[in-house]
């Protein structure tokens, strides 16, 4: 499934991230705390009933989430958790796509610059800055030089997950 880049206002979004870390951590202290207590009312106090309650505390909340993740208000949050995972998957890829890249290949420049636009709006959603890795902008620079070359725009609207298929992981 291809994945598409989306635009999401960083405001909107790191207080939405900071508003459910709360309640995602919130609901793990009740749920831990209350599995701890009904564990140890029936069974008796024990250190291992205590750490199963944790656990079950946080498999509660984790499906919890699982299941809230589909809401509307969870729209920026499970974008930037895919655009996370499509970044480690790329990342683990870069050295092949480097060299690909500089053979010429346009799949790998296609990779790269999704790669680099991805890593930009994380950093922008985040709240951070990617300029200070002088090799990290270099390479974008050169990205944005082969792309002029070859009459590309410079962004992307996304990329195929797929096309990683044809390269060696590095």
């Amino acid at each position: 499934m291809p994945f598409t880049f989306e635009h999401h206002d960083p405001e909107t979004y790191r207080r939405k991230a900071r508003i459910i870390s709360v309640v995602m951590a919130g609901q793990l202290i009740v749920f831990g705390m209350l599995f701890a207590q009904l564990l140890t009312a029936t069974f008796g106090s024990s250190l291992w009933l205590n750490a199963l309650g944790v656990f079950l505390g946080l498999l509660a909340t984790s499906l919890t989430f699982a299941v809230l993740r589909e809401r509307p208000w969870m729209r920026e949050m499970r974008y930037v958790w895919q655009l996370k995972h499509h970044l480690s998957r790329l990342s683990g890829y870069l050295a092949t796509l480097r060299r690909e890249m500089d053979q010429g290949n346009g799949v790998a420049l296609h990779l790269m610059t999704a790669y680099h636009q991805g890593m930009a709006q994380l950093a922008e959603l985040n709240g951070r800055t990617l300029d200070d890795d002088g090799e990290l902008l270099g390479e974008r620079a050169r990205i944005r030089h082969l792309r002029e070359e070859r009459g590309l725009p410079e962004r992307i609207e996304g990329f195929d997950p797929h096309d990683l298929a044809a390269f060696r992981k590095s």
